[in-house]
């Protein structure tokens, strides 16, 4: 995928989340969500697919010069590994929906506004610090489209929305950075899958540590 094709989908996942939020109303915000999240830690947890970028782009150290800079399938797998915790992925979303405040639905779209302002007005090359290592901003913007195309997903279903034509468009690319990273035998059930060749287990899933 080419460096216009990354900002592409990054925009239609983006797209896609505000139109997402758009329909969700104050009073659904309680309601059950994914796993043991709300919708309003739902929310939180894709909403922090923009404030990352605003936060890993802030100064950091100097690289050092044996550091190399990870790519979108270097950064999940290390993240898995090491942040990736379900438990405290839990957490964090929760903390991230109460962070939102009392308007959490306009804080989340004044969020998304403003960091993809600063998306349009930062180079590719800049480097991104992720606790996991540093990453270009164009690939860490792949995870961001990633995280903000399967979270808008899962935003939809659980309000009952059908996904729009930028999330149809986005899942796309999504698909190809979730069969990056599966491991060759996961690849071999989800080409079965996908070919009409059997289905996969209810708990499968490319992303575990």
């Amino acid at each position: 995928m080419d460096r216009q094709q990354v900002r592409t989908w990054f925009g239609e996942a983006t797209t896609g989340f505000t139109d997402t939020v758009g329909q969700i109303t104050p009073d659904r915000l309680d309601d059950p969500a994914l796993g043991d999240w709300s919708i309003r830690a739902l929310l939180g947890h894709t909403t922090r697919a923009f404030l990352t970028i605003e936060n890993y782009l802030a100064p950091g150290p100097e690289l050092r010069t044996d550091e190399q800079f990870l790519g979108p399938v270097g950064y999940f797998r290390a993240a898995l590994a090491s942040i990736g915790d379900p438990a405290e992925v839990s957490a964090r979303g929760v903390a991230a929906g109460d962070a939102l405040g009392a308007e959490p639905l306009e804080a989340a779209l004044a969020v998304a506004a403003r960091v993809t302002a600063l998306v349009e007005a930062t180079d590719d090359d800049a480097t991104v610090q992720s606790p996991v290592g540093p990453l270009r901003l164009i690939d860490y913007l792949s995870t961001r489209a990633f995280e903000l195309t399967v979270h808008s997903l899962d935003l939809a279903q659980a309000i009952g929305a059908e996904p729009g034509p930028d999330l149809e468009r986005a899942a796309r690319p999504a698909i190809e950075l979730a069969a990056a990273l599966a491991e060759p035998e996961d690849a071999v059930h989800v080409l079965r899958a996908i070919t009409g060749r059997g289905g996969l287990a209810e708990v499968f899933t490319v992303l575990d540590g």
